[in-house]
């Protein structure tokens, strides 16, 4: 019996030595070529890219959107509505967007898309708009749903759990205890007496706060699509860009040329800005040295007859008071009525 276990032995040893005989399963090797996908996984793919290919031809215009925790229905809405406006929705991997956005761009020459796969990072997508890029942005905005926060999630916003009755039982004070919220039992219920700032912006919520926003059955968070970044004919830029009206363009040009304006004449240095404000500067010292003078000029006679009749000087800072009065003007007239009763009396 030893002989032939010893003999077994021998025999397993020689195998190990000579590569027979495998002691485990063999490793697989790195350079093994990984498998080719199937024949529909390929014309899947095939297809996904010509359709990538078409919107990027068809569109110039498109909004970089975050997709974090939208859900599948708030998807069905977003496209529901999406398709009267001419805009079109697209997700997918973002390797492959961004192999199928450089084979474009690559094939075509087309630059103004150049810049897209670099920001496809994260949970995103893209949303192609022919129309309006306001009607877009407001439409995806109206699917916002009201959501619970959970734990580890970044708070979009402050939350503040707000003073006043709880609606809890008594026997969850030591709850309220443990997080530092100040409380008392009003009318067999948990009453929180302070405010109380339980997440704060960009930071992550805790477990505490999670649960305590779940007891008061408080939804503080609103998830949708989230606008990132806008395309339009190769310029990418905030969203928030959308919100300048022409108003503030006109605004902001006026307080930019005012500026102008007051470094030229400071320096004296003319300049298209500051022109008219010099003319009607140099116009004043020569109407002074009129009015101080025997010297006139065309220009200057009305203004000399004027100051020379306190009549007309007197009504003319009559008429130019009267606007600044406003309705003054008309209560002071309305004022005399009781008159006649007096006399009456």
């Amino acid at each position: 019996g030893s002989s032939s276990h010893s003999g077994v032995g021998l025999k397993r040893l020689a195998g190990r030595r000579t590569g027979l005989v495998p002691t485990a399963a063999a490793a697989p090797s790195p350079h093994r070529p990984a498998a080719m996908p199937s024949a529909a996984v390929l014309e899947k793919k095939a297809k996904y890219d010509a359709r990538v290919c078409s919107l990027l031809e068809n569109y110039d215009r498109a909004f970089l959107v975050c997709a974090d925790n939208v859900s599948s229905a708030q998807f069905m809405g977003i496209r529901r509505a999406l398709r009267p406006l001419g805009a079109f929705v697209l997700m997918g991997k973002n390797t492959f967007m961004k192999r199928c956005i450089r084979s474009y761009v690559q094939r075509t020459s087309d630059e103004r898309w150049a810049g897209l796969a670099d920001l496809m990072v994260g949970n995103v997508g893209l949303v192609f708009v022919k129309d309006s890029l306001l009607d877009v942005r407001d439409t995806i905005a109206e699917f916002k749903v009201g959501a619970p926060a959970k734990m580890g999630v970044a708070a979009q916003c402050d939350v503040t759990v707000p003073a006043g009755p709880s609606g809890l039982d008594p026997s969850q004070t030591s709850f309220f205890q443990a997080l530092n919220i100040p409380t008392k039992i009003v009318k067999g219920s948990i009453e929180i007496t302070a405010d109380v700032q339980v997440c704060t912006t960009g930071e992550r919520v805790t477990a505490s706060a999670a649960t305590l926003l779940g007891k008061l059955n408080i939804r503080p968070f609103a998830y949708g699509l989230e606008l990132m970044q806008v395309l339009e004919e190769g310029s990418i830029y905030s969203p928030a860009v959308l919100d300048i009206t022409p108003d503030d363009i006109v605004a902001k040009f006026r307080a930019g040329l005012a500026n102008v304006a007051a470094v030229s004449l400071a320096c004296n240095f003319p300049t298209q800005a500051s022109v008219p404000h010099s003319f009607v500067n140099g116009y004043k010292n020569v109407l002074a040295i009129a009015i101080g003078t025997d010297y006139t000029f065309p220009q200057a006679e009305k203004i000399k007859a004027i100051l020379s009749d306190p009549e007309a000087l007197a009504a003319m800072m009559a008429a130019a008071a009267a606007p600044a009065a406003g309705g003054g003007g008309g209560a002071a007239a309305a004022a005399p009525e009781p008159e006649p009763e007096e006399e009456e009396e």
